[in-house]
């Protein structure tokens, strides 16, 4: 028999607070129908009132099946839940579903609000009997409730139970300073049952700063709790909030968690888990992490030839999922550890089938050994590897040749005082019978961010490509990173640039070079010839 697990998501409220972070309202509502296509049950919008992009997002709030809910905080001390004009902004937002928080710490009562503890009881209890006689469905977070338990379980218990006994829906256990452990975690949820809160009532809210946001939040779940709060890529304050990302798939993958309990999230929508997270980062401008469970560019990359072997006879050999279960895909990168099965494999899954024993083989091993013992690194660059075999095995159109480029950056103050660093470039190419030329020049002051020589170079590579330009249209330069390697006067740069397109698909290649601007270069060149390897594009007569 199967219990319904419900999935509560806080990227627009909790995943706020992350530094650096500052979504707008539109970006809100990109998020919000990228979560409900994913399935979750609760989107927890923000906290009306408390800022405009907030207020605004309620204003406007996308219509979702999920149930759009508004943070707030219980009723103020001296003044009747009616009469709260926090509590009313709240409320105001007109959501089918209001979360409050309020505290369940004995320390965090008489410290940060400075009332009686029973005060803060009666405060409790006085806000959810207000949200019942409005009809709303609610929801108690119970902030430093392990912390509060761990200190007082009678007091932290009697928090919940005023909310509780007035009705609340969900009773959220918070471990607000993420400092609790999963044996904790589940030993204090199973006392919580205990004390006569049943578990279908019961939701859990971790923090990452000792990196078991994930395990506290299936520790809870194996404990009763049936409903889990997280965000995607697991943004949140401090360290962060419990990964939905990483939990999603565990819950519908993994036992004994598939086979005992139901989500709203079906296999197709688990299948547009890795472009969600990958669209947060797009709407971040962060780069998405490599090694990320389930999602990362890494997560199923197989460098040694013993495992890239075992791969091509039983995927199941070395991986615990399928990668497409998640919308991810396999990877065999190419480095100079690798042999013949590895190159194989890469091969087979760029589409190109070769002999065992075909002696090119042996020659692109070579080739890869050498020129990463110059300073290429082919486990990360699998666009630029697999032109690089293509290329020897005859399979690389020629699209273009460059003939010539020039990049100038020069720093000035502008008509208005202020430093301005401007960067120019200019690229001609040759494109079948065709020869031509573009040019881009950027302008920024240092508040403005960093657009310099490279950047320019790539908005003047890409700016004209004659027959060729639709190809590219929807490409974009993700990450740039640059590393020195060797030392003294043998020292070259290589350059590392990750690529996407609007399908979906991500790729990286490498360029080296004793000058940072020539290694870019043919990063980019190899990122452009991917692009148009990869869509078939036609050679230019």
């Amino acid at each position: 028999m199967t219990a319904r697990l419900f999935l509560y998501d806080t990227t627009l409220r909790d995943g706020a607070q992350t530094q650096g972070v500052q979504f707008t309202t539109a970006e809100k509502t990109r998020i919000a129908n990228i979560l409900d296509a994913l399935g979750l049950d609760y989107i927890e919008g923000g906290w009306p009132g408390a800022n405009p992009t907030d207020s605004d997002f309620f204003d406007a709030a996308p219509q979702t099946r999920a149930t759009m809910t508004a943070f707030g905080m219980t009723k103020r001390s001296g003044r009747s839940a009616d009469n709260d004009d926090v509590l009313a902004a709240v409320l105001n937002a007109n959501t089918p579903a209001v979360c409050l928080v309020g505290k369940s710490h004995e320390f965090h009562v008489r410290t940060a609000l400075g009332i009686p503890l029973d005060e803060n009881v009666e405060n409790i209890r006085a806000s959810f009997a207000h949200l019942k006689a409005k009809g709303r469905e609610a929801l108690f977070d119970a902030e430093h409730f392990f912390d509060g338990y761990r200190a007082d379980p009678a007091y932290a218990l009697a928090c919940l139970h005023a909310a509780h006994g007035e009705g609340a829906r969900w009773i959220v256990l918070c471990d607000t300073n993420g400092g609790t452990l999963p044996g904790e975690v589940r030993a204090t949820i199973e006392a919580v049952i205990q004390s006569g809160i049943p578990g279908e009532n019961l939701g859990i809210h971790t923090h990452d700063d000792t990196g078991h946001a994930v395990a506290n939040s299936l520790a809870a779940v194996e404990a009763g709790a049936r409903q889990i709060q997280g965000t995607l890529n697991g943004l949140g304050e401090r360290c962060g909030n419990a990964n939905l990302v990483t939990l999603i798939p565990t819950l519908l993958l993994k036992e004994p968690f598939a086979s005992r309990l139901q989500t709203n999230v079906t296999e197709d929508a688990l299948k547009g888990l890795l472009k969600a997270s990958r669209t947060l980062d797009d709407i971040l401008n962060r780069v998405p992490a490599k090694q990320a469970p389930y999602v990362g560019h890494s997560a199923f990359a197989h460098k040694a030839g013993l495992h890239a072997s075992a791969i091509a006879k039983d995927p199941s050999t070395y991986e615990h999922v399928d990668p497409a279960s998640v919308g991810n895909s396999r990877i065999v990168p190419m480095s100079n550890q690798a042999g013949q099965s590895n190159l194989r494999q890469r091969l087979r899954e760029a589409g190109i089938e070769v002999e065992a024993n075909d002696p090119r083989l042996s020659r692109i091993l070579d080739t890869v050994k050498e020129r990463e013992a110059k300073g290429y690194a082919y486990d990360t660059a699998q666009a630029s590897f697999e032109l690089l075999a293509r290329d020897a095995l005859g399979l690389l159109p020629r699209y273009f040749d460059v003939e010539r480029y020039r990049v100038i950056s020069e720093r000035r103050r502008n008509a208005k005082g202020q430093v301005v660093t401007v960067s120019e470039a200019v690229v001609t190419i040759q494109i079948g019978a065709k020869r031509i030329t573009s040019f881009h020049e950027n302008h920024h002051t240092p508040d403005e961010g960093d657009a310099g020589p490279v950047h320019a170079l790539s908005r003047a590579l890409a700016a004209d490509l004659g027959p060729l330009q639709g190809y590219i249209e929807d490409m974009r330069l993700t990450d740039f990173a640059v590393r020195i390697v060797g030392s003294g006067t043998e020292a070259v740069t290589r350059v590392v640039i990750d690529s996407e397109d609007d399908t979906g698909r991500q790729w990286t290649t490498v360029g080296v070079s004793g000058n940072i601007i020539d290694a870019s270069f043919d990063a980019l060149i190899d990122a452009i010839t991917w692009k148009l390897v990869q869509d078939d594009a036609p050679v230019p007569a």
